[in-house]
């Protein structure tokens, strides 16, 4: 089972190593990070990064996909834009976390497809085609969707539990201690004071615009 974990430059961190936590220690599992070009991709703060190990040419058919969001999503990358659409067609599973609903509906999957993504980033998954839904993690056949940053977790338990059953899912949660009890109840919009809410949407913005922009050679 190849699970490849889409990195692409201002990632956000949380958002692909929560699912990697998750699924990187089961047994028959191939779980690899992957980006237009093999090598360090540096996260939305510049201060952090991961390795990919293969590019995405090397996997032309992963059996499972992970694409985390990102903070400075401005501009969508072409690159992986163009894989998705390529690799869909074939995977078992095709996720992702957060913003990364954005890649999923910019590349075509979600055209009319309930999905979930991070709240702040409702109106640009709709504009792309998609149907946003308030979860946590939202299923539509092969596709499953998490909402912002965290709950990649979650979704990755979601995923482990559809290919392995809920024992296993429960075993990896309780070995990673995942049990939420956060310290305070701000965590949707729904709860948090209305001023905190539009002082994030302020500082996250409102999302990406189009044309794209490929990591190896411009805009399209």
């Amino acid at each position: 089972m190849q699970i490849a974990l889409a990195l692409y430059p201002s990632f956000t961190m949380l958002d692909i190593i929560g699912p990697f936590q998750v699924l990187a220690d089961v047994p028959g599992y191939d779980v690899v990070f992957v980006a237009a070009q093999a090598g360090p991709v540096v996260d939305h703060t510049g201060r952090a990064g991961l390795v990919a190990t293969k590019s995405f040419a090397d996997l032309p058919a992963p059996d499972v996909v992970v694409v985390p969001g990102g903070l400075n999503d401005t501009e969508l990358q072409a690159d992986l834009i163009e894989w998705l659409r390529s690799v869909h067609p074939t995977t078992t599973w095709t996720t992702s976390v957060c913003t990364g609903a954005i890649y999923l509906a910019a590349a075509g999957i979600l055209d009319g497809v309930d999905a979930t993504t991070h709240w702040a980033r409702k109106r640009a998954l709709e504009q792309l085609g998609g149907h946003y839904v308030i979860d946590r993690v939202v299923e539509r056949g092969k596709v499953i969707t998490a909402a912002g940053v965290s709950r990649g977790i979650d979704m990755a338990l979601v995923l482990l539990a559809r290919m392995n059953g809920p024992e296993l899912a429960q075993m990896i949660q309780l070995a990673i201690e995942y049990d939420p009890q956060p310290p305070f109840d701000a965590g949707s919009p729904a709860k948090a004071p209305a001023a905190l809410v539009d002082l994030v949407q302020q500082m996250i913005g409102e999302g990406p615009t189009l044309p794209v922009t490929s990591t190896t050679g411009g805009a399209r």
